[in-house]
């Protein structure tokens, strides 16, 4: 059988890049989709031939390019450029000559002007010198003027050098009315200027450091500065499925068993080497309550691995990671893992990925399916080449020369250090000392540490390290930025908060309609205090009490936080009536004493969903019972008896059900209730008896009414306690 090779390892063979094979190869006729396609080896000797042929008279026209013609151009430009040069100084000069002049005669007129004022008599040299006072003002302001965005009318009097009061008479020329308080458009201010004779030169306003920064995240790299940086690998799926396992067979590590459960509630970052490729790997939880944290990762990846268990199948967290992944635009590659286990079923798994749009290459589509087991290490060879090969297709780029820009992707407290930040470097060069501003916060770098740990001056793009130095927590998921000095960086961070501030304020506001509309629904609260080890966890906890409101019970988290359960959180919950739960977190020495002594209650956790069904039993048993009517039976008067000492008795015959002694009761007249109580008593001949059933008579006394008459109905009935569902 004839030997076929694929396209990537004949362009590996001719040391060409991929796409560049593609398409040459597609040039020559044949129909190549993809890196994946084998051909004959035939057609590899028509292909090696004729690129051969192809590449020979290049090389010969390279030898007779000229490269001596430079040298005499750049001498025959030199006399030009400097007759332009002093062409456009003259003409420079020119616009200055005539503006001194304006203002010389200017203000000679006015001198003139105000000579003859003396000299004159009367009104009408009067007028005469208002008029010309008039007209040479306008000439006394001639001035170059620089106009930036809106400006108060103050300053461009102060600008144009004329009073206030000029000013406004010229807005009000120009059909505009605005008070001396006010800005006046930059369109409008050009115009006033420029009617009050300046000269007038428009410039943009300057930008706020806030605008410089998104404009400096959002600035694409130098093409030619940038260079070649290792992928960023996402590894996604749903719990259970082995991601974690997979990693640590890819890294010699075992990291599985440090894990609450087994399962992953952190992002990790961690590097591995491949053949002399660097790849940089981000392990995503795969639990529910961790949507933002998977969304976070696809968001920061080059390719992501989604893992399914070949024995398990597609389960709900699988497709929404793929979802993830398509979203961001990132190549999907697909690990069959457990394919060691009797059970496995890798072509039902492929039949249900390519359901949800993931068609494997081998049934004609575009992705990536590697057969793995983390636990025999079978396919993670495989799996790192084609992770290596679909990197190399994307060609990821970075400069290491720009100002240091990246993401945060997790933040913890750390009781020695304080606040620690896990950071990706998405371009530039980061090192210790620099100033970094965040979405919510800022800090100057005291130190780093790889992804072993160890501590590291400076790092480039697609590097995960662990930043030290940050003032407050990060929230995960925030951006980064290395700024100039600690100024800039204090003065936008407290702009961000105050933001904030006001945002929350704003949103916090009742009208008294819903006031009151709170007051009758008399909705329950359930306070409650959460504490996690990293920020990671305490958001995916936050997002997931956020939909577990009940319709009666509402969940209030007081204070949310990172680190240990402390006295002031102990202290809070005394004081509010709430419940403090922690997260791989435990209460120090003095929280604990101070809630056993004030009684506050303490519940700590490992895994996230005994977290969360302990909160669906509290919000339970906060609800309010519900009742619910059950009629017992009816009755018909027949005839009433007066009984001294005791008032009015009727005597009853129960048609339906049974009547009970003490149940509540509802006296029908012609359809009309007309009245709703209890029974006082209830006979059956003499002797008092608790219950009365079909088909027998009775007499029956209402309590506090003395009313009843022949021919009415009682209706028996009580209420019944309906469990929440």
């Amino acid at each position: 059988m004839a030997r076929r090779i694929r396209v990537y390892e004949l362009a590996r063979q001719l040391g060409l890049d991929t796409k560049v094979l593609i398409a040459k190869l597609n040039e020559m006729g044949m129909q190549i989709s993809n890196h994946m396609t084998a051909l004959d080896e035939k057609v590899v000797q028509d292909v090696r031939r004729k690129l051969s042929a192809s590449e020979a008279p290049g090389r010969a026209e390279s030898k007779r390019e000229p490269a001596h013609t430079t040298d005499r151009e750049d001498r025959s430009r030199q006399p030009q450029v400097r007759a332009q040069d002093s062409k456009r100084q003259a003409v420079d000069r020119k616009p200055r000559a005539e503006a001194r002049s304006q203002v010389d005669q200017a203000r000679e007129s006015s001198r003139r002007g105000r000579k003859g004022g003396r000299r004159g008599q009367g009104r009408g040299s009067r007028r005469m010198e208002n008029s010309g006072r008039r007209q040479s003002r306008p000439s006394v302001g001639a001035r170059r003027v620089i106009i930036q965005g809106d400006t108060p009318v103050r300053e461009l009097a102060s600008l144009i050098g004329v009073p206030v009061a000029n000013v406004l008479r010229t807005l009000m020329s120009l059909g505009a009315l605005i008070s001396i308080n006010q800005d006046v458009p930059m369109d409008l201010a050009v115009k006033v200027a420029e009617k009050l004779g300046c000269v007038v030169t428009v410039k943009e306003p300057e930008k706020s450091v806030e605008e410089k920064i998104a404009l400096e995240l959002d600035r694409p790299d130098d093409p030619d500065k940038v260079e070649p940086r290792p992928p960023v690998v996402t590894v996604m799926g749903h719990v259970d499925h082995g991601k974690t396992s997979l990693l640590d067979g890819i890294r010699n590590t075992n990291v599985t068993e440090r894990e609450a459960g087994g399962i992953t509630q952190h992002i990790g970052a961690s590097v591995v080497t491949h053949e002399g490729n660097k790849l940089i790997f981000l392990d995503t939880p795969g639990h529910e309550a961790f949507t933002q944290m998977r969304a976070r990762g696809a968001r920061v990846t080059d390719v992501a691995v989604l893992v399914v268990a070949a024995d398990d199948g597609v389960m709900p967290q699988t497709i929404e990671a793929a979802n993830h992944a398509k979203a961001a635009e990132v190549p999907v590659i697909v690990a069959l893992n457990k394919i060691d286990k009797p059970t496995a079923n890798p072509d039902r798994v492929k039949q249900q990925l390519a359901e949800i749009g993931l068609i494997p290459e081998e049934w004609g589509g575009d992705t990536v399916v590697v057969e793995v087991s983390a636990r025999t290490r079978q396919g993670i060879e495989d799996l790192l080449e084609m992770i290596v090969l679909v990197a190399e297709m994307q060609e990821l780029k970075a400069d290491p020369t720009r100002r240091a820009r990246g993401y945060i992707i997790e933040s913890e407290m750390d009781k020695r250090r304080g606040p620690a930040a896990s950071a990706i470097i998405r371009s530039g060069m980061l090192e210790v000392g620099q100033v970094v501003v965040t979405d919510t916060t800022w800090g100057r770098i005291r130190a780093m540490y790889d992804g072993r740990g160890r501590q590291v001056q400076k790092a480039g793009p697609s590097t995960p390290v662990e930043l030290i130095g940050l003032e407050e927590l990060p929230q995960a998921g925030d951006t980064f930025l290395v700024v100039p000095d600690e100024k800039i960086a204090k003065q936008v961070t407290e702009q961000r908060k105050i933001q904030k501030r006001e945002q929350e304020m704003a949103t916090s506001r009742m009208s008294l309609e819903d006031f009151l509309r709170m007051q009758e629904e008399e909705k329950r609260e359930l306070k409650l205090i959460i504490k996690g080890d990293v920020q990671g966890s305490l958001e995916a906890i936050l997002q997931a009490l956020g939909k577990m409101d009940a319709d009666e019970v509402e969940i209030k988290v007081l204070h949310s936080g990172v680190g240990a359960v402390i006295e002031s959180d102990v202290m809070l919950a005394k004081a509010s009536d709430a419940r403090i739960l922690g997260f791989n977190v435990r209460p120090d020495a003095n929280a604990r004493n101070v809630a056993e002594v004030e009684g506050v209650e303490i519940r700590t956790y490992r895994i996230i969903y005994e977290l969360l069904e302990d909160v669906e039993q509290m919000v339970k048993g906060l609800i309010k019972p519900k009742f619910e009517e059950v009629v017992l039976g009816r009755v018909e008067v027949r005839a009433t008896f007066r009984v001294p000492n005791v008032g009015t008795v009727a005597g009853c015959y129960v048609t339906s059900g049974k009547v009970n002694r003490g149940a509540s009761v509802r006296l029908l007249r012609d359809g009309r209730i007309v009245y709703e109580g209890k029974i006082a008593s209830l006979r059956r001949f003499k002797e008092d008896v608790t219950e009365v059933a079909q088909g027998y008579e009775c007499g029956i006394g209402l309590e506090r009414y003395q009313d009843v008459k022949p021919g009415d109905v009682i209706e028996v009935f009580t209420m019944q306690e309906v469990q929440p569902a």
